[in-house]
């Protein structure tokens, strides 16, 4: 049984964590902490939580679990990182510490320099599907961001096969449920703010997202297509659809939708987590919320594919994926502890 712990357990994303480690058949949360509720339990911050005792981070026995996941903001991440890696635990974190490979990238997009710039390059981008020969000997993950997941894997294998037209923005517009901005309390996030309302914010060049998306983006494609990012706040718990326009290269290809569907189809065909729905249908938030899955559509528009990607902000893009990771890691079956029955269609 893999011993875990889990820090930052308060927080939407932590909590997902720890009921994911409650049900996992492999693993159990050995601890959970939180700096504001030290001494109390997880169970008087979250009713239907569990009666797991929350301990100050510097408190954590470190030495008695074999994986952390850091649920904290960046910043605080990366030296929890460091204190973990050194008594042997290996680290996946949820921040956005070690997503970027450039450290002089990630002070301009976070206004700090980087407290650990000498595990940049050790770190693996934990987009699970496409990591799956670098997760089982990786010490340290960095899991993705809630937009970037519902946006890169959609984009990959478009990109890998040279498809997009490279002088033409990639355009990714996209919604996020209200969980996406975090528990703590601000006015723009306050029920009567966002009931009623569409929100577009940090449009442009602004969203600490795009730089991890052109990161990807360049990893896949010489060169790289630019990318319009315009995210949006709108009045759902939970949950990420984006729209994404992806002007193609070769007019003939754009022409056959089938050949892009094989194309996907070959790609992710080893992905349990990642569905390819029918010819006519459209990705919703009810086809992911509530699952581990990337759920998403194609749409032939002259020659731009319109993708609709869906995911759960706080499983795929977050505790879930963290989960599938460290399945990876520990070779396990990747798809242990997440099997989840949609809400809705009450199938898995």
């Amino acid at each position: 049984m893999l011993k875990a712990g889990v820090f930052g357990a308060t927080g939407y994303t932590g909590f997902e964590l720890i009921k994911l480690l409650l049900n996992h058949p492999a693993a159990e949360a050995l601890f959970a902490t939180s700096e504001s509720y030290a001494g109390s339990s997880l169970a008087d911050v979250y009713p239907a939580g569990p009666d797991l005792p929350l301990i100050r981070s510097e408190d954590a026995p470190l030495d008695q679990v074999d994986v952390v996941f850091l649920s904290l903001p960046h910043g605080a991440a990366a030296p929890a990182a460091v204190a973990a890696l050194a008594t042997g635990a290996r680290v996946v974190d949820l921040s956005a510490d070690f997503r970027l490979r450039d450290a002089a990238a990630y002070a301009q997009w976070y206004g700090l320099e980087h407290p650990a710039p000498d595990l940049l390059a050790e770190a693996v981008y934990g987009l699970a599907e496409l990591a799956r020969e670098d997760l089982p000997a990786a010490r340290l993950v960095a899991n993705p961001g809630c937009y970037p997941t519902s946006i890169l894997l959609p984009l990959q294998p478009l990109l890998a096969a040279g498809l997009c037209a490279p002088d033409r923005p990639i355009i990714a517009d996209s919604k996020s449920g209200v969980s996406g901005a975090g528990r703590a309390p601000k006015q723009h996030t306050h029920f009567v703010e966002v009931a009623n309302n569409v929100s577009p914010y940090a449009i442009g060049r602004a969203h600490r997202h795009l730089p991890e998306m052109e990161q990807a983006i360049a990893w896949w494609s010489d060169p790289p297509p630019a990318l319009v990012f315009s995210p949006h706040l709108v009045p759902v718990p939970r949950g990420i659809l984006s729209t994404i326009y992806v002007p193609l290269a070769n007019a003939s290809r754009a022409q056959h939708e089938a050949d892009l569907r094989g194309l996907y189809e070959e790609a992710y065909a080893a992905a349990p987590f990642v569905r390819l729905l029918q010819p006519g249908q459209l990705a919703s938030l009810a086809h992911a919320n509530y699952t581990n899955r990337c759920v998403f559509s194609l749409t032939m528009a002259a020659e731009t594919l319109i993708i609709t990607s869906a995911i759960d902000n706080l499983l795929k893009g977050a505790a879930g994926q963290a989960v599938q990771n460290m399945n990876l890691m520990f070779g396990l079956e990747e798809t242990t502890g997440l099997v989840y029955t949609p809400y809705l269609t009450g199938r898995a």
